[in-house]
């Protein structure tokens, strides 16, 4: 009995077991999302080169930044190329501000296969670097070389988005003639770019009637500029202009005001900077400069409040490095390659609305109806006071309103609906 007893439990257990197995619903499969396709990308490398360290440091990292600021916005796009999807990478290089170092490091940007190249900022660098791009047929814009010479040598891949020294000394000359001055005494750095300024500041000023009454040379690595400046003293000269940086105009101007040189001091774009003020103190104040460009802060807002939110304040051309980036992707783009040979030909016709105003290039790589402007130094910091354009001269003021966009005109009065249609006139 108690083996049939077991037995049965035992079955009626099974049973049981069955009946729940039995009754229990399988979950159904969920089948598997389809994976995403992958998104193709192609890296496309600019190069940029300017001095990192060294005097101008503070120079060369501002336009590096305008660059870099420029191929982020570009990779945040996600824009495509070629099909796919662009990823913009700077390669940053110092020049140490060497005529000898460009050559070198453009060879290395050639080694890397970037498709074009922002810089150099100082044209005693940029022109030597510009044989090497040509040769490799990579597009170069500058964003602050001056010097004539650049775009002069016939080459089609180089551009430069400032105007030239022999747009900008005329300009500060004839700032300087204006101002009544008979004597003027004029020095340089001896390199290409100050060099090249002084020259075409004393051109203007000859051709003005002003008398130069002394032409001394230093260097830009100098820190003393006691004896040029004493033979300066003794022609009594009524302003001085020097061409060259911010790192030695600063103190040139500060040892002149302690030798007791009252005349007014000048100087290009290279020591047109706030820098000049923290380099020369009181010295500085009152100082005239030039730049080859619209100053920062008429650049677009968009760019300013980007770059500030970033980098902080503008030192100078970081608008135009910035712009001379987006000329290489705009260029780009329209070829729809970031091969240099396909997309340089969308570049020399390219018209670009920038930070820096709508560029277009002439037929040697010059911007056209370049802006130059003149400063003052006041309260440690240069303001705009005149832009010259096109050998015409405003004061910033009516510059800024003759640019400003026109005020939109009021929409029309909507039509009575009981007023009659006008008869059309009678042939």
């Amino acid at each position: 009995m108690n083996i049939t007893k077991k037995l049965g439990l035992t079955l009626v257990a099974a049973a049981l077991v069955t009946a729940y197995g039995c009754g229990k619903k399988e979950e159904p499969k969920q089948a598997a999302a389809p994976a995403a396709p992958a998104v193709e990308t192609v890296t496309v490398k600019i190069g940029h080169a300017g001095p990192l360290t060294g005097g101008i440091a503070h120079l060369g990292k501002d336009n590096e930044n305008g660059a870099r600021l420029a191929v982020e916005e570009a990779t945040a796009k996600k824009m495509k190329i070629g099909g796919k999807v662009a990823v913009f990478e700077l390669l940053g290089e110092d020049d140490q501000a060497d005529p000898k170092m460009g050559p070198t490091i453009a060879q290395k940007f050639v080694d890397a296969k970037v498709a074009g190249v922002v810089g150099h900022l100082n044209s005693g660098v940029t022109i030597p670097a510009s044989a090497v791009y040509n040769q490799a047929g990579i597009p170069m814009i500058s964003g602050s070389a001056t010097n004539p010479k650049l775009t002069e040598q016939g080459f089609k891949n180089v551009f430069r988005v400032v105007g030239r020294d022999d747009q900008q000394g005329p300009a500060v000359a004839q700032f300087l003639a204006a101002q009544k001055i008979k004597k003027v005494a004029i020095a340089d750095d001896a390199t290409a770019y100050g060099e090249g300024l002084a020259n075409e500041v004393e051109k203007t000023l000859k051709a003005a009637g002003i008398q130069i009454v002394a032409r001394e040379k230093t260097n830009d690595k100098a820190t003393d500029f006691k004896a040029i400046l004493t033979k300066i003293k003794g022609r009594n000269p009524d302003a001085v202009f020097y061409g060259g940086m911010d790192a030695t105009g600063g103190p040139m101007v500060k040892q002149a005001r302690e030798l007791g040189i009252k005349a007014a001091f000048s100087f290009g774009d290279g020591a047109c900077t706030d820098e000049m003020a923290k380099l020369a103190g009181a010295a500085a104040e009152g100082l005239i400069c030039s730049q080859a460009g619209l100053p920062a802060s008429a650049a677009s807002k968009g760019f300013n409040d980007a770059f500030k939110a970033k980098f902080g304040e503008v030192k100078q051309y970081a608008p135009f490095t910035y712009d001379s980036a987006n000329l290489l992707i705009a260029a780009m783009q329209k070829a729809d390659s970031a091969d240099p040979a396909k997309y340089l030909p969308e570049l020399a016709k390219i018209s670009h609305k920038g930070a820096t105003g709508t560029i277009e290039f002439d037929e040697k790589g010059d911007r056209k109806n370049a802006e130059i402007t003149i400063f003052t130094l006041k309260g440690g910091k240069i303001e705009p006071i005149a832009v010259v354009q096109g050998g015409k001269s405003l004061s910033f003021e009516e510059f800024l309103k003759a640019a400003a966009p026109a005020p939109a005109a009021p929409a029309a009065a909507p039509a009575t609906p009981s007023a009659p249609a006008p008869e059309a006139p009678k042939k």
